[in-house]
């Protein structure tokens, strides 16, 4: 299939320092992170950057790196954010605030390694949408007295990478004795929408994943991320879909990895 037009502005792997509330250690102080911005704009928008050849005529991503470093610089000097998706929220205000109306959703993809201890990272991948009117105010009264809504998320997805656990794998019998190392990488889908209040603390649902792990034992990798998908879902009522890649380093002499990946939904288990 052909795609349709598009027009996208962005800036990928902002190099910061922001308080986010606790990491992988308990401990609330500015950590390094990184920032990627995504400004979708109305199709065609830059079409009248591109002939004329002038930046003025389309959203300066040098300003927006300008609006997003002020943003967290200010913060750090006051309390910071309690947790990642404050951050986005504001991140995206910021976007928004620059692009004006013809930014129709803005994508913030934020990673920190230093989240979740046994991960080498967790990256928070939020998409919202633009609201120019607040529903039941009229739009006759002046933009200064309509007061925008908080905006919330239409897409979320949470990515933890290489998640290292010892655990008893494999159909020989000198797999059975000791434990191998399987490295996972754990993408979770989270239900977005009017229901979804709060944000969900994905460092103690991996913690429940890697307890129910090291407590169990399988004779095969599909078992394992069949039974980690179960245990996902179980953690967290708010995961409609998760997608699993385990990987056995020392399952093949000659090759670095083997392994599988598998994407399930919620309604794939009875619970």
């Amino acid at each position: 299939m052909v795609p349709s037009s598009s027009d996208t502005v962005f800036v990928d792997t902002l190099h910061l320092s922001a308080t986010i509330g606790p990491d992988c250690w308990g401990k609330t102080r500015p950590q390094a992170l990184s920032i990627s911005v995504y400004l979708n704009l109305e199709p065609k928008y830059l079409v009248a950057s591109g002939e004329a050849d002038e930046v003025e005529k389309s959203v300066h991503y040098g300003l927006l790196t300008k609006k997003v470093t002020s943003l967290i610089r200010k913060k750090n000097e006051e309390d910071g954010w309690d947790g990642v998706d404050a951050l986005v929220r504001d991140v995206a205000e910021e976007a928004f605030e620059l692009g004006g109306e013809c930014v129709q959703s803005v994508r913030v993809v934020v990673e920190v390694p230093k989240v979740i201890l046994l991960a080498s990272s967790y990256t928070v991948d939020t998409t919202l949408l633009a609201e120019h009117d607040q529903p039941n105010v009229p739009t006759t009264l002046q933009p200064s007295i309509r007061r925008p809504r908080e905006r919330r998320p239409v897409a979320k997805k949470v990515e933890v990478k290489e998640v290292v656990v010892p655990v008893i794998i494999g159909v020989n019998p000198p797999e059975r004795l000791a434990k191998q190392r399987v490295m996972t990488d754990l993408v979770f889908y989270e239900r977005v929408g009017e229901d979804s209040v709060g944000h969900v603390r994905y460092a103690k649902v991996v913690d429940a994943l890697v307890k129910n792990i090291e407590a169990s034992e399988y004779l095969t990798l599909e078992k394992f991320v069949h039974e980690l998908a179960r245990a996902a879902f179980s953690a967290e009522k708010r995961i409609e879909c998760v997608t699993l890649r385990a990987r056995k380093p020392s399952a093949l002499s000659f090759a670095d990895f083997s392994g599988v990946e598998v994407t399930r939904r919620r309604q794939d288990y009875v619970f």
